[in-house]
């Protein structure tokens, strides 16, 4: 505060307070504003130097939040590319080599990552080096994960034509698995009717006369008829290279042209042909070459029911 002043009145010989004029007073409420908004100045610059404002401190405790947000959303991203990884080991150890479909080369799987011009919008910030890194990690994940997809379509495809196929492949037997297994796919020194070496080309079956036929996989039946030292034959066109012969029947229950289903009743078994007694020749050919039947029992056999049939045949033809 200004002191107040005062002077003697020798007319009255009172003192008296001295009056400034109007520009004195002025300059005084001047220099005393001034003064006061510099020490507010001060003191609020040492009290934010020290606690900070209030402002600062909400952007501070944003910056952090952030921070921790990244922290998450880098953890969630390397996590997506470890699953993704897995997902990749999966596809190209597993399920392709399972459905014989080549493997994804890496080069591919890599394609369209990286670039010299790639992330120039990124550059020449605080925080570039962290917005590189975020952003390639994404595009890595995005590239990938459309191969990846593409990749399972791929495989989803190729599955539902296998599954499509298998029903087509002879995959069962064609009559009851009881009855006695005889000569298979072999050379055979003598015919039982003929007398003479040749080759059996298929697997015999030693069943009751009018025993139940069966499709052992869905086709097109190519022929319904005698069919010279066969007799009375069903043959079958199941595509992908597959036909199968039903001999010696005893009668035929389906014809040319038909479409069957696996399982479906085609024949009874019987002696018609160049036969010594009842009985099914049943043969797999697959593009023209004899396949061994035996192997192909395999949709309706246990484990143990297969090799007991194999020690029988095994058996069998040591006897001969």
């Amino acid at each position: 505060m200004f002191r107040r002043r005062y002077f003697l009145d020798l007319s009255d010989l009172q003192y008296k307070r001295v009056k400034l004029p109007f520009k004195g007073k002025l300059l005084r409420f001047v220099l005393f504003m001034t003064g006061a908004i510099a020490v507010t100045i001060f003191y609020t610059s040492v009290f934010n130097s020290m606690f900070g404002s209030p402002k600062e401190k909400s952007l501070n405790q944003e910056i952090e939040n952030f921070r921790l947000k990244y922290s998450i959303l880098e953890m969630s991203i390397d996590n997506a590319l470890s699953s993704l990884g897995d997902l990749e080991l999966s596809d190209g150890n597993r399920y392709r080599p399972v459905l014989e479909m080549d493997s994804i080369p890496a080069s591919m799987r890599n394609m369209g990552t990286g670039g010299i011009s790639r992330y120039d919008e990124l550059e020449g910030y605080d925080n570039t080096p962290l917005l590189l890194n975020t952003r390639k990690k994404v595009d890595e994940i995005k590239n990938r994960a459309t191969i990846q997809l593409e990749s399972f379509r791929a495989i989803e495809e190729q599955k539902d034509e296998w599954v499509r196929q298998m029903e087509y492949l002879p995959m069962i037997s064609p009559v009851n698995v009881i009855y006695r297994l005889g000569d298979g796919l072999k050379f055979r020194e003598k015919h039982p009717v003929l007398g003479t070496p040749q080759w059996h080309h298929g697997q015999d079956f030693s069943t009751p006369h009018g025993t139940e036929v069966y499709a052992t996989g869905s086709g097109t039946v190519m022929d319904a008829g005698w069919n010279g030292g066969f007799g009375n034959c069903v043959i079958i066109d199941h595509g992908y290279g597959y036909r199968t012969t039903y001999g010696h029947l005893s009668s035929i229950r389906v014809t040319r042209g038909l479409n069957v289903k696996r399982g479906d009743l085609i024949g009874l078994s019987g002696s018609t042909g160049t036969s010594s007694g009842p009985h099914l020749h049943y043969q797999i050919d697959l593009f023209g070459q004899h396949k061994n039947p035996l192997y192909y029992f395999n949709n309706d056999l246990t484990e143990d029911e297969y090799f007991d049939m194999i020690q029988t045949l095994t058996a069998h033809s040591r006897l001969k």
